[in-house]
């Protein structure tokens, strides 16, 4: 099997990085169309503006509806197929930048990831999430490579609400977790191949810095400031958990996250609220080292994330749920079986009720 390594063609992170925006991205495309909703367009739009004119380039915004879903593609389309624009820019969140991704692909033309917040490892990966226009989970879109660039204004992820930075570490903290398992399996990875040693150093640097700096950074974004531990966090959660999760393979953590949206209760927690408690699964699984689980445990309880069913929403521990839970979790297909041993659903229910109770 081949190594491969696939990242974006330029990432970008500063305090301020939206100012520069347009000095950045003409080098893509000198007729970009903007895609954002309403109100990140009321956040950042004057910014965003204010960098194009500097450049003598016009750059037309498209309020996103709200929803990632084909319908809302082809009619962005529309939009972009009415004028002349040779670039697309999404700026905002999850939903906005998978559109985008979407459109670019479609119209053959780059893209450019503008995250206004730092909750997720997506904005530097090489798909979308589609959902129906009502918002229920349609499919996964691949593209051919992963966006031309990625722009983090850190001075703005900072000023969103500091639960979302939160839910990106626990997202990120799978990454050297599930990277190390896939590797011991010697499964592809969702880069196509084999993990290079670079994307395996990526992943592990991102647990590294995660322990360093989340607990500093999550103070700071609760005082509404960016500091050092703020940026280093910003680029675990995107750049370095994003590259490794891809380029080094998911296992059993994310696996355990998607069985987990079999529990009503737990649907108003962000994906990597879940995550993070998929970690503490997947460390069971592996009967990892007592004094790792305890660092994890410690980490997680440091900054706010869930360690426990209770603290996911489930009130009352319901076998039958679990179980369902769990065959979820191990349905073909679902990266725990990229694990590198067999996993039954009988052993996730197991190591679900003991993290549960490790948590409490």
């Amino acid at each position: 099997m081949d190594k491969i390594i696939i990242s974006p063609g330029k990432y970008i992170q500063g305090n301020g990085a939206l100012d520069n925006i347009a000095g950045y991205a003409v080098s893509l495309g000198s007729q970009p169309l903007i895609i954002a909703d309403e109100f990140v367009t009321n956040l950042v739009g004057q910014r965003v503006n204010n960098s194009f004119q500097k450049e003598n380039v016009t750059a037309d915004f498209e309020l996103f509806a709200g929803e990632c879903s084909q319908h809302e593609i082809a009619r962005i389309r529309q939009r972009f197929s009415a004028g002349k624009y040779n670039l697309v820019i999404g700026i905002g969140g999850g939903k906005t930048l998978d559109t985008a991704k979407a459109v670019a692909y479609y119209q053959k033309v780059p893209v450019v990831i503008v995250p206004t917040i730092a909750s997720t490892d997506a904005p530097t990966s090489s798909l979308a999430v589609i959902y129906t226009p009502e918002g229920q989970f349609s499919e996964y879109l691949f593209f051919p490579k992963n966006p031309d660039m990625v722009i983090m204004d850190t001075g703005v992820i900072s000023a969103a609400p500091v639960r979302l930075l939160v839910s990106g570490m626990g997202d990120a903290l799978a990454t050297w977790f599930e990277a190390r398992a896939n590797y011991a399996s010697g499964k592809s990875t969702m880069a196509g191949g084999a993990p290079t040693l670079a994307a395996l150093a990526i992943a592990e640097l991102c647990y590294a810095t995660l322990l360093e700096d989340g607990y500093k950074a999550k103070v700071a974004v609760e005082q509404g400031v960016s500091t050092k531990a703020v940026e280093n966090i910003i680029e675990a959660n995107t750049y370095l958990s994003g590259i490794g999760f891809e380029s080094s393979g998911l296992a059993a953590a994310h696996a355990i996250h998607n069985g987990m949206t079999q529990l009503e209760e737990c649907h108003h927690c962000y994906h990597g609220e879940k995550v993070a408690f998929g970690v503490l699964v997947q460390l069971v699984l592996e009967n990892a080292p007592k004094q790792e689980i305890e660092t994890v445990l410690g980490f997680c309880r440091s900054i706010g994330l869930p360690v426990n069913l209770h603290m996911l929403g489930v009130k009352e521990i319901d076998k039958d749920k679990l179980l369902a839970v769990a065959q979820a979790s191990t349905a073909e297909g679902e990266t725990i079986h990229n694990m590198p041993f067999a996993v039954s659903a009988q052993d996730v229910y197991s190591a679900i009720l003991t993290a549960h109770h490790l948590g409490l």
